[in-house]
């Protein structure tokens, strides 16, 4: 008898929950403004994705884009390490290893460059972005 009361009573706390839900969600997308502020949401979120330094990796078959691409990642890459902003400078340097030929050589030559902690974060986000490419 207990245990189907409380059966019962969840069934209707879970109903009334699903219930609410509804209704708010449903009051939320009849509001007018409520495209609006999801497109500026998405504006937001887009334009601070790309203030914070992750650029569109280029094309790999087209030769042209990533020999513009890795000299200014690096260089990118270089200036923010310099300014102290170590996040976006490895982020750059990151993008210029996927890009490169031959990134070995490249690591051989960030290690004898970079810092310790700098060059650990570096590794740690290399197999982030040789999933991306």
């Amino acid at each position: 008898m207990v245990d189907r009361n409380s059966t019962i009573a969840a069934g209707m706390c879970g109903a009334l929950f699903i219930g609410y839900c509804i209704y708010f969600d449903r009051k939320r997308r009849s509001d007018p403004n409520f495209k609006n502020r999801l497109r500026e949401r998405r504006k937001k979120q887009k334009l601070a994705k790309e203030r914070a330094g992750l650029s569109k990796l280029p094309a790999l078959e087209d030769a042209e884009a990533v020999q513009r691409f890795f000299p200014e990642e690096i260089q990118l890459g270089e200036e923010l390490l310099a300014q102290g902003r170590y996040e976006n400078g490895v982020d750059h340097l990151t993008n210029a290893i996927a890009v490169c030929g031959q990134p070995q050589q490249l690591l051989r030559v960030l290690q004898q460059t970079l810092p310790p902690p700098g060059f650990q974060k570096l590794l740690t986000k290399l197999p982030a972005i040789s999933q991306e490419v």
